[in-house]
């Protein structure tokens, strides 16, 4: 069990590592994009292709990560994405980059990233014993929070080393994530295809892991929850730059996002060394209750101390939040259906991502900041809370999108089947379920027929 763990935490740092190096490449040429073409569509394109792609391949990562070897699969997803950074760095180098190579490198990255995290999740129970789940999925937190700070360290290099300089640490980091990769004693039976034995088409394979969630109400409504909090958080995700700036400097912003992504640090360190609360569906219910409070606190007053505070506050629950989800799904799912069952639920997750992107800007500049102009409709009434003029129409965004996670934490908890998801859905066999038969039940969803008076299966808490 030492070695199974001392594997985990191997890859875990090779791939925080490696993702880390993508994130300050990806930055630093979405400012090479935008200094080159002064468009902030173009701009917001990169974005799109950054989650587009990611969204349509989800289901095919769900199978490969089911039916090939998960490592195989991670070590040529990583050697993909080097190829395609190496590629961007011989254009640069050749003076021959444009703004399209950016978009499809980005879009390739995306795909390949993918099909790396799906296998790496889809591993993981084979990896952690099912105790230590909520922390391992704790450090996995981290490393986004990682990504999300990559920003930070890209402005001081790229000003110190360059683009290109960039560009070669991404390289470098990507070989390191490789080595670790290449050299982590596994044991065979953690990384081997659960479910090569398995004969269904490739379009039942495609679907399976949403007949599983259908034919598993809980979960299934656990990964509704799930896409509905990625479309508030990826709302207020977008709003919230031009929210500072309208009564902040471009440094105020820097400090202040600064202060949301040590939040979010804190609250994977947290999730890291807690695991998560015992009861994860009230865990979730609770911290999606406080994330919608503190949302909605964003849009009292145009202060940057007010941000300061909130805004921790809000990006700690995410690592929490996201953290329980996953352990729920990897306790649940028998490992042979993992890989698809967690791509499907990433997928309706992330789906949400791109809607928002597309509904936040024109509600804010048509319909919220004319409201609560000087003179707009809502002037006498929210302006007299919250303020008027510019920017207190995407403060009064907030204020709906703050109430509408704290609705989101009511409707979760009035469902019957979520609220007991822990005790009426049992567990999955832990490390020994590779290679077991499933057969197709009437409805069309794949069971495990092990879970049969298996006694590994019996509930418990989690």
């Amino acid at each position: 069990m030492t070695g199974m763990l001392r594997g985990f935490g191997v890859l875990w740092f090779g791939q925080t590592v490696s993702f880390v190096g993508s994130a300050l490449t990806g930055f630093v040429l979405g400012v090479w994009v935008y200094q080159s073409t002064g468009s902030a569509t173009q701009f917001a394109i990169i974005s799109l292709a950054a989650v587009l792609p990611g969204i349509v391949v989800a289901p095919f990562a769900g199978v490969l990560a089911d039916r090939r070897d998960r490592r195989r699969i991670m070590l040529v997803a990583d050697a993909a994405a080097g190829l395609v950074t190496a590629g961007v760095a011989a254009l640069l180098w050749a003076d021959q980059l444009t703004v399209w190579h950016i978009y499809l490198a980005t879009a390739a990255t995306a795909v390949f990233n993918t099909a790396h995290i799906t296998a790496f999740y889809a591993m993981m129970p084979l990896l952690v014993p099912r105790e230590g789940l909520g922390r391992a999925n704790g450090l996995m937190q981290m490393t986004q929070a990682g990504q999300i700070a990559a920003p930070l360290l890209a402005g001081v290099l790229v000003g110190t080393i360059g683009l290109r300089g960039v560009i070669l640490i991404d390289l470098c980091t990507m070989a390191v994530g490789i080595v670790l990769l290449l050299t982590a004693r596994l044991d065979p039976s953690a990384t081997a295809a659960p479910a090569a034995g398995t004969r269904i088409t490739l379009g039942e394979d495609l679907g399976y892991g949403w007949r599983l969630l259908r034919g598993k109400p809980g979960l299934f409504q656990l990964a509704v929850l799930f896409g509905g909090f990625n479309f508030l958080f990826a709302t207020a995700g977008v709003l919230v730059q031009p929210l500072i700036l309208s009564f902040g400097s471009a440094a105020t912003l820097g400090v202040l996002m600064f202060a949301g992504g040590a939040g979010l640090f804190a609250g994977s360190l947290v999730m890291s060394a807690w695991g998560g609360p015992r009861r994860r569906i009230r865990g979730i219910i609770g911290f999606l209750a406080w994330g919608g409070v503190a949302l909605f606190l964003h849009g009292m007053y145009p202060s940057a101390w007010l941000i300061a505070v909130v805004a921790p506050l809000f990006l700690f629950t995410l690592p929490i939040l996201n953290g329980s989800v996953m352990t729920l799904i990897q306790t649940k799912v028998p490992t042979e259906s993992l890989g698809r069952v967690i791509a499907t639920t990433r997928m309706i997750g992330q789906a949400a991502t791109p809607v928002a992107y597309l509904v936040a800007g024109p509600l804010a500049d048509r319909v919220a900041e004319p409201a609560l102009a000087p003179d707009g409709a809502l002037a006498g009434s929210v302006g007299a809370v919250i303020g008027t003029g510019p920017g207190r129409g995407i403060a009064g965004l907030f204020w709906l999108i703050g109430a509408a996670m704290v609705l989101l934490a009511g409707v979760a908890a009035a469902r019957p089947r979520l609220r007991r998801l822990e005790t009426e859905l049992p567990d999955a066999a832990g490390d020994d379920t590779a290679g077991l038969a499933v057969a197709a039940t009437a409805d069309g969803v794949e069971t495990d027929q092990s879970e049969k008076g298996s006694p590994r299966n019996a509930t418990q808490p989690a």
